[in-house]
C-alpha cells in the first residue's frame, strides 16, 4: 500500500463515523447488544468484534491495521508499552525448557526478561556477539526454539544480517523475533528479509510525541492470534482507545518525522566524528562503521540515535558538556520532536542500564530542531572538555 494512504485513510471508514476526520475515541469498556442471540453470537468472534474492549475496540483496531501494513504484515497487535510487547512476543514462542539464543546487548528490560525472569521458569538464554552470524549458529542447542535480533540496538547500533539469520533459523524451524524500534518500519522492515514477529516500542517513532507510552507487536495472522487469545488476553497489557488515537495522531507526521531526524542525525554523527574532543562516534551509516555495507544493504537509512565517547580526562567533563546543552534535553528514551542527551555516567550504578560502557559514553537522540542550533550547542559544549 501507498505509505501516505496508510498513514492518513487505512482503516478509518469515515462513513461509519458521520464523516467525522479523526477516528472517535471508543472511550469504553463495555459494549452492549440487543438480544440475547446476538450477544451470543458476538462472543464467539470477540477478538474481532467489539464485545470487551480488553479484546477487541474500534480504535485501537484502526492503529493496529495501520501498524501491519507498516511493517507489511498480516496483523499487529498493540500493547501498553515496548516492554510489555516484547514480553508478550517472546513468551508465546518459549515454555519451561526452552533455549534463547539472544544478541549481547539487548534493551535493558529485554536483558531482564530473558536473563531474570524467564529464568524462574526453566527457560535458559545464550547472550552472543550477532554481528557474527557463525556466533548464533554455535550458541543454538537442541531446545532452542528462538532467536531474539534488535538490530541495531538502541546503544552502540550492532546490526545482525537478519536475511541470513532467518534463513539459517526457518532450517531449523527456529522463530526470529526482531526488535525494529530503532529503524520505524519506514526504514527497515524486517519481515521481508523473514523476520517471524517484529516489535516496536510505539513510545518512540510511531507516536513521536513523548506523551504516550505503547508497544507493538506485527506478524502472520496466525502468530497475532495465538498471541491474543493467550499473552494479550490473559495478562491485559492492553493499550487504552485514548492512547491509541494518540498514536494514530502521531503516525500522520511519521515519515516527515523520521526523514528530519535522521538527516540530522547523519549531519551531527559526520561533524562530531571530525571534532578532536571525541574519541568515537557510534552510527550506522558511517563510512568508517565496520558494518556500513550491511547497514546500507537493510536499512533506508540512518536513524536519530547515536552514540559517542568522549576525549574527556574525567567525569567532572562529561557532566560539565551534558550540563552545558541548551538544546538537549537530560532524559531517556527518544522519537520525540525534542533532541535529547543520555549520560552513561548518570546510570554508573546500575550495570543493567549502562550495559557495561564506560563513563565517558553518551547517547545523543537527535530532534527536530533546526541541525544548525544543535551543531552550534554542541559546538560550544564541547568546549567543556579539555
Amino acid at each position: 500500500m501507498e505509505l501516505s494512504y496508510i498513514l492518513n485513510h487505512l482503516g478509518e471508514e469515515r462513513s461509519e463515523y458521520y464523516g467525522a476526520i479523526n477516528p472517535p475515541v471508543f472511550q469504553t469498556s463495555n459494549f452492549c447488544f440487543p438480544s440475547v442471540a446476538i450477544m451470543r453470537e458476538r462472543l464467539k468472534t470477540e477478538l474481532e468484534t467489539p464485545f470487551y474492549t480488553r479484546g477487541y475496540n474500534p480504535t485501537v483496531a484502526i492503529l493496529r491495521k495501520k501498524i501491519a501494513a507498516l511493517e507489511g504484515a498480516e496483523d499487529a497487535l498493540v500493547f501498553s508499552s515496548g516492554s510489555a510487547a516484547v514480553a508478550a512476543a517472546v513468551m508465546s514462542v518459549v515454555k519451561a525448557g526452552d533455549h534463547v539464543v539472544a544478541v549481547q546487548k539487548p534493551y535493558s528490560w529485554t536483558n531482564a526478561l530473558l536473563n531474570s525472569y524467564l529464568a524462574k521458569f526453566g527457560v535458559t538464554t545464550t547472550m552472543v556477539d550477532a554481528r557474527d552470524e557463525e556466533q548464533i549458529r554455535a550458541a543454538a542447542q537442541p531446545n532452542t526454539k528462538l532467536i531474539y535480533l534488535e538490530s541495531p540496538n538502541s546503544l552502540t547500533f550492532e546490526i545482525q544480517d537478519i536475511t541470513a539469520v532467518t534463513k539459517w533459523a526457518k532450517k531449523l524451524g527456529l522463530t526470529t523475533i526482531i526488535d525494529n524500534s530503532y529503524n520505524s518500519p519506514l526504514n527497515q522492515n524486517p519481515i521481508s528479509m523473514g523476520v517471524d514477529l517484529v516489535v516496536h516500542s510505539a513510545t518512540k517513532y510511531l507516536n513521536g510525541h513523548s506523551d504516550v507510552v505503547a508497544g507493538v507487536v506485527a506478524g502472520s495472522a496466525e502468530r497475532i492470534g495465538k498471541m491474543m487469545a493467550e499473552e494479550y488476553m490473559t495478562l491485559g497489557a492492553i493499550i487504552n482507545a485514548h492512547d491509541a488515537y494518540m498514536i494514530i495522531r502521531g503516525l500522520r507526521t511519521l515519515e516527515l518525522r523520521v526523514n528530519r531526524s535522521a538527516s540530522s542525525a547523519q549531519r551531527v554523527a559526520e561533524f562530531l566524528e571530525q571534532h578532536p574532543k571525541v574519541s568515537k562516534v557510534y552510527y550506522p551509516m558511517l563510512k568508517t562503521n565496520p558494518q556500513f555495507e550491511l547497514a546500507q544493504r537493510q536499512m533506508k537509512q540512518g536513524g536519530g540515535l547515536l552514540s559517542v565517547e568522549l576525549n574527556a580526562s574525567g567525569i567532572e567533563e562529561v557532566e560539565a558538556f551534558c550540563d552545558s546543552l541548551k538544546y538537549f534535553v537530560l532524559a531517556t528514551s527518544w522519537g520525540g520532536h525534542e533532541s535529547l542527551c543520555l549520560p552513561m555516567c548518570a546510570l554508573k550504578q546500575s550495570a543493567s542500564l549502562s550495559n557495561g560502557l564506560g563513563w565517558n559514553f553518551i547517547r545523543l537522540y537527535i530532534g527536530l530542531e533546526d541541525p544548525e542550533l544543535l551543531l552550534e550547542d554542541l559546538k560550544a559544549s564541547l568546549d567543556c572538555v579539555r
